[in-house]
């Protein structure tokens, strides 16, 4: 599924300006870097409630695409413009990441 067709149908806030026709097949939710780094699949978009730039080394390392910061929280600065520089899209909610992560499912992601 592209990342723009979960976009619209999640209600999901873009943050980065970064193109949004990648592939995503897959989803992870996780807070603890490590386990993210250890399950994460690739081409997913990662719900998580951390905004620090180490996150984009983690999506980097697993081939996680986007990143949607979850409960209304938002990225830091500094994290927005190297995830720019990186091309991994950066996206925020007001939902929980449970209500995402049923979103997901309800769009065809996963399940």
């Amino acid at each position: 599924m592209k990342l723009n067709d979960l976009v619209e149908m999640c209600g999901i806030r873009v943050i980065t300006s970064l193109p949004l026709d990648t592939d995503i097949s897959n989803a992870y939710i996780g807070d603890l870097l490590s386990d993210v780094m250890g399950n994460a699949p690739a081409n997913s978009i990662w719900l998580t409630v951390q905004s620090h730039m180490n996150i984009l080394a983690v999506a980097s390392i697993v081939g996680a695409r986007a990143i949607v910061l979850c409960n209304g929280l938002h990225f830091e600065e500094s994290t927005v413009r190297k995830a720019e520089e990186t091309g991994i899209v950066l996206l925020e909610s007001d939902f929980t990441t449970f209500d995402i992560a049923v979103k997901l499912v309800k769009c065809g992601l996963g399940g």
